[in-house]
């Protein structure tokens, strides 16, 4: 079986990978780690299709030692003992180099298996993986390697390498394959920074392509339909999940309503919309909060509407609720409030209530006070009356500062008008 273009043009060395400039540049840590010619422990963490496996293979090939490749996914305790086994035979006489790709699929009892032997540098570890490793994988691994991160590579790093797919593909299969510079560029910027992805998209637009004597035309019609869902990335457990919803808060909050409708339509597209209409009832509450209280009841109207339509028609109600939350004034003082109320929890002990709020009962004999002598605020102007509502410990403690918006400010201005009649 004819081996995936991906694989074929795979590079042989560092200058000829695509992208990972801030770590494979001239200069640059991983590769002055490389051609030092010493290899520490390494852990590869990025998205998939973007080098991990590449320069893993480069590492191998150049540094003399016995290259052993597991896959966490389908790796077994079994396999890294076999492993192990072959530590201080004459195969492995220069050192061992595991490839553990996909290592957040290895349990716990599997990942510590390893760690006497990258300890001891029997075994050097270099591993990889789509997810956060400062979650997915075990600390002491962690400890005992050196992180690099991997990045999307942009759709301009990518042109070069698919103009050397289309020139692989046709010096293989002996015809001219037409493909215009819009062609290429599409196929660049459709890919989401997956090199693989372009490779296999490169080769599938030849493959659908139209034929002629000697010649094959990659179509706009049939990269279209190759192309139309090629540029998502997301996983919905994993961190682009939350790197996008954390991007579409962020953009609400700022104020920058295109930017939040770009983060929600790559939501929309990828049928997420539970998560995003959470996110928007959160937004509600801890971004325009007290500065437009009428957000939260208009926001939950939309979502509940989302919810009930479905998509596609769904994003019609989702749109018009990010626009407003994304223009309306902004407060966080609810937020900070609350929060700094419970920080306070955190260094009281059990506190008592002031016996004019508790519920009526018996005082008991002996009791310091006896009554309850709590004051009815209706029965006073304005219907306020001074009294303590804080336990003692904390009855002089400010949770709540009103914000600097007109909502606010106008009951800013009320409790400050109730306060001085009750001073006359």
């Amino acid at each position: 079986m004819s081996a995936p273009l991906a694989d074929k043009i795979r590079p042989k060395t560092l200058s000829d990978v695509v992208g990972q400039e801030h770590i494979l540049s001239e200069g640059k840590p991983l590769r002055r780690i490389i051609e030092s010619g010493t290899v520490p422990n390494m852990i590869f963490y990025g998205p998939s299709g973007v080098g991990k496996t590449t320069v893993a293979r480069i590492i191998a090939e150049n540094c003399g030692m016995s290259l052993y490749k597991l896959n966490g996914t389908n790796a077994s305790l079994s396999d890294i003992k076999d492993v192990v086994a072959d530590i201080g035979t004459f195969g492995s006489e220069n050192g061992i180099l595991l490839y553990l790709d996909e290592i957040q699929y290895l349990n716990k009892k599997q990942q510590q298996s390893l760690l006497e032997y990258i300890e001891n540098g029997d075994i050097t570890l270099i591993a990889s993986t789509t997810e956060n490793p400062y979650f997915a994988v075990y600390n002491a691994v962690i400890s005992r390697s050196t992180v690099f991160e991997f990045k999307p590579v942009t759709a301009e790093q990518l042109i070069p390498a698919i103009k050397r797919a289309f020139r692989i593909i046709s010096e293989e299969n002996g015809y001219e394959v037409n493909a215009s510079e819009d062609i290429i560029t599409k196929i660049a910027y459709s890919c989401g920074g997956d090199v693989r992805k372009a490779m296999n998209t490169a080769e599938l637009a030849v493959v659908c392509g139209e034929a002629s004597v000697g010649k094959v035309t990659v179509t706009d019609e049939s990269l279209e339909v190759l192309a139309q869902r090629s540029n998502m990335r997301y996983d919905r457990d994993g961190d682009q999940h939350y790197d996008i919803l954390s991007a579409f808060h962020k953009s609400v909050r700022g104020s920058d309503e295109n930017a939040a409708l770009h983060y929600a339509a790559r939501l929309i597209a990828a049928g997420d919309i539970i998560s995003l209409c959470r996110r928007m009832l959160c937004i509600a509450s801890e971004d325009v909060g007290l500065a437009y209280p009428m957000a939260v009841p208009i926001v939950k109207a939309c979502v509940d509407s989302a919810l009930q339509l479905g998509l596609p028609e769904a994003k019609l109600p989702i749109a018009e609720a990010i626009i407003l939350m994304a223009t309306a004034p902004k407060s966080n003082s609810a937020c900070m409030a609350i929060d700094a109320a419970l920080d306070d929890l955190k260094s009281c002990d059990a506190l008592d209530f002031p016996r004019h709020l508790q519920n009526v009962h018996f005082d008991g004999k002996g009791a310091k006070v006896v009554g309850q002598h709590y004051l009815y605020p209706h029965n006073f102007p304005d219907h306020y009356v001074k009294q303590q509502y804080l336990p003692d410990a904390l009855k002089d403690h400010v949770y709540y500062n009103f914000g600097d918006n007109k909502q606010e400010q106008a009951a800013l201005q009320y409790r400050q008008k109730i306060l001085n009649n009750t001073d006359k």
